[in-house]
């Protein structure tokens, strides 16, 4: 990626509007598979839940199983720089993975408050928004979906929607690790200008 504007590849068509992208799923983590580098949200029934978090692969201690769990900012920089982090452990039971759910069961917009209500029995699963419906863009987890149906993820956008050098409407976004190493480093990270129509929040 680069820090200057780059060209819209779906210029001249308008007319096609892609899927809507994956919505996420959370899924128990006592469920299996890998948890290494997985998004993860913790919490308890009934009580609340926390996100933005990185999982490591899963420890016995006795009885129970645990998951070191650490806030992503802390994950992005430790792979970076190749450096050692402590990880509280977590119990299983407490840890949902975020899976990527079916595509086209994104429903419309909640018309009334009684639609947006969720049960507190697990975290609640989240479809993704267009960034043309979204309140605010800036740090929040985006969607890049490609011309060949393909999503890119772990982005985050670094502007709100403005008009391109080329009258476009558009986004700027930048990788996850480029946007946890600017708080750290204080370097600007590089940039995409991404069509509105191309862009979601996650």
């Amino acid at each position: 990626m680069t820090g200057g504007a780059l060209p819209d590849p779906f210029a001249g068509h308008s007319d096609w509007a892609p899927d809507p992208p994956r919505p996420i799923a959370p899924t128990p983590a006592v469920m299996g598979g890998q948890l290494r580098g997985r998004r993860v949200l913790i919490g308890l029934p009934g009580h609340g839940w926390r996100s933005d978090l990185r999982a490591d692969e899963k420890v016995v201690q006795g009885s129970r199983t645990y998951v070191p769990v650490i806030p992503e900012a802390e994950w992005y920089r430790a792979e970076a720089e190749q450096t050692e982090v402590f990880a509280p452990l977590v119990p299983v039971e407490r840890v949902w993975v975020e899976e990527l759910g079916m595509v086209g069961l994104t429903p419309d917009k909640p018309a009334d408050l009684m639609s947006r209500l969720v049960s507190l029995d697990e975290p609640p699963r989240r479809n993704p928004v267009a960034a043309l419906d979204a309140d605010r863009l800036t740090g929040r987890r985006v969607i890049h979906l490609l011309e060949d149906g393909g999503e890119r993820r772990d982005l985050r956008a670094v502007t709100e929607l403005h008009t391109s050098d080329t009258g476009d409407i558009c986004a700027r976004v930048t990788t996850e690790l480029d946007w946890y190493r600017w708080s750290w480093s204080g370097k600007p990270p590089r940039t995409l200008e991404v069509p509105v129509h191309l862009l979601w929040v996650e």
